[in-house]
């Protein structure tokens, strides 16, 4: 289990966590769901031992990361962001030096190396120095040295980024395996489909905060059955507002500029053409209009007031 209980991190006069608390389970993989930037890796960072919380606390088992440094981390598998491997000698040597790292020795090492190997799908290039490895393969090896030591806390920091589509299912499979086998998995993603297909529980972070936290059903009562309509083209934004406020009342503004705007409203399908009415009236020039169900993108624009940034 991992408890983090109001947790900062500041750089200077820079805020990346700011007051963030979770507990993430056994057999349960918590989410973290944010942009690039959102506090996602320096909260990783933290809980890892990495860096020193600026304050508040975190205990991984029931070891705190600060005073049980040791004992904290020798709980705990991490998978970075950034692939972490020896690119000149093989899968299998990699994963000897971390296991060893880890404290596993002879034959034990050996053993839980090839069952890494085969169940990670890189049994039969084992031997293959890994500079000739694809990046869905590495991301698997990296995978694979996170787990040697068969932790009962996992740490995963963006694990699918810049990977083919096989490679990610494969590695999200394999998340899925570890979380079955009662492992504590933490997960960081600015992907909303890999939080809503993968995660028990999900925190939408920005800018260093929680704006929304529970289960996916949880969070779609969050959003209520209001639909997103999305519109570009050219409007006026301070005209826009002031009609829709007069005409359509219930429809809320949730971002607007000279050249979009989104609003929030019920049955969009039904009442698109009044939206469509109002907005002609202010002069505005359409080109596109799209229309979204309720999802977890909806609620995160609601919490943060913008679409999830790449």
């Amino acid at each position: 289990m991992i408890t983090v209980e109001d947790l900062h991190k500041s750089y200077g006069d820079t805020v990346a966590v700011d007051g963030i608390t979770f507990t993430a389970e056994p057999g349960r993989i918590f989410g973290l769901l944010g942009p690039n930037g959102a506090g996602k890796t320096t909260s990783i960072d933290c809980i890892a031992g990495v860096h020193k919380p600026t304050s508040g606390r975190i205990t991984v088992g029931e070891f705190d990361i600060v005073r049980n440094a040791r004992q904290a981390k020798a709980q705990m598998g991490v998978v970075p962001q950034e692939v972490a491997l020896y690119e000149e000698v093989s899968a299998r040597e990699n994963l000897h030096f971390w296991g060893g790292a880890c404290g596993l020795k002879g034959a034990t090492l050996k053993e839980r190396a090839t069952e890494v190997l085969e169940l990670i799908g890189l049994i039969d290039r084992a031997e293959e120095a890994i500079k000739k490895y694809s990046g869905g393969m590495k991301r698997r090896l990296n995978f694979g040295c996170g787990i040697m030591h068969q932790p009962p806390v996992l740490l995963l920091d963006e694990p699918t980024v810049g990977i083919d589509p096989q490679s990610r299912v494969r590695l999200l499979d394999l998340v899925r395996e570890q979380a079955a086998a009662g492992v504590t998995v933490l997960y960081t993603t600015h992907y909303m489909e890999e939080a809503e297909a993968l995660c028990d529980e999900i925190a939408i972070i920005d800018h260093g905060t929680i704006h929304a936290q529970g289960s996916l059903e949880e969070l779609r009562t969050l959003v209520g059955e209001k639909d997103m309509v999305r519109l570009t083209g050219t409007f006026d934004p301070g005209t826009v507002s002031r009609a829709l406020s007069d005409n359509l009342p219930e429809v809320e503004i949730m971002e607007s500029d000279e050249e979009a705007l989104l609003v929030s409203m019920m049955d969009a399908a039904g009442n698109l053409v009044a939206l469509l009415g109002v907005l002609h009236d202010t002069g505005a020039v359409l080109r596109e209009t799209s229309v979204r169900r309720p999802s977890l993108e909806t609620l995160f624009i609601k919490m943060t007031g913008k679409e999830l940034r790449e």
